[in-house]
């Protein structure tokens, strides 16, 4: 599978049914040649380049299947997936 087929593909969450968006990058572990986690921009963000810097990442044992169209994933709270970029605001 390529990262354009993953970028077509909406992002689910299984627990409140709330589509995420879709994923627009892959964070990868080189040494042991896998994926760690998907990238998924927050609404706020156009085409991924403007808007506030804030990302889901989603480790990639939260991916509950990954289908044609949608890509299931399981986070029970998406606040604690956010990247520390939105921590560092207020501070």
């Amino acid at each position: 599978m390529k990262i354009s087929d993953f970028q077509t593909k909406d992002v689910i969450n299984i627990v409140d049914g709330r589509k995420l968006g879709q994923v627009t990058d892959l964070e990868l572990d080189l040494r042991q040649g896998r994926i760690d986690s998907i990238v998924v921009p927050t609404v706020s963000r156009f085409f991924g380049m403007f808007g506030g810097g804030n990302d889901v990442i989603i480790p990639w044992r939260n991916i509950v299947k990954i289908g044609a169209d949608v890509v299931l994933v399981r986070l029970d709270d998406a606040k604690a997936y956010k990247t520390e970029e939105m921590e560092g605001i207020g501070r």
